[in-house]
């Protein structure tokens, strides 16, 4: 191999390995982008606890964001491997600040999930449970007429027997 050979081999290879750090990079930007707004998450025009959870459990999207991390994470292995990056300190960081935010969206959704289908469980039970403030105040009530209509039964049984009196 001559010397003028090998001096392209390492330019193509320079290259190369300047076209991997750029597709890691590429990536993992994309995989930002990809996740949820935070004001999606923050922010709900919901007018029940219901309609929040749903609208929350729907922002807790990573999307493409873990398909875009798979692919950086593959081309920062193959350039590693290749000793191809001169300080592939900061990627590697970065695919760990990425990893870590999906992987905080996931389980948020996975408990917002939860609560989603416990919630409406839990109120009907509050519903259910102890005696029906709706019936109590109907049962109050009809005590109530009942107790005046016995009182004006009686004083109209006072107001005969006083009149048999006479």
């Amino acid at each position: 191999m001559s010397q003028a050979t090998f001096g392209d081999d390492e330019e193509l290879f320079g290259e190369a390995a300047n076209e991997m750090r750029a597709d890691v990079e590429s990536s993992l930007e994309d995989g930002w982008a990809a996740l949820p707004d935070a004001d999606d998450v923050w922010e709900t025009d919901a007018d029940n606890v219901l309609g929040v959870l749903n609208g929350l459990n729907s922002a807790l999207n990573a999307g493409d964001a873990e398909e875009h991390l798979r692919d950086a994470k593959k081309w920062f292995t193959m350039g590693q491997r290749a000793d191809a990056f001169e300080d592939a300190d900061d990627l590697e960081a970065e695919i760990g600040d990425l990893e870590d935010a999906i992987a905080d969206i996931s389980e948020a959704g996975e408990q917002v999930g939860e609560l989603t289908s416990t919630i409406p469980a839990l109120r009907g039970t509050l519903e259910d449970a102890g005696p029906d403030t709706d019936a109590e105040a109907d049962d109050e009530a009809e005590d109530a007429d009942d107790e005046e209509d016995e009182a004006e039964a009686d004083d109209a049984d006072e107001d005969e027997s006083d009149e048999d009196e006479e």
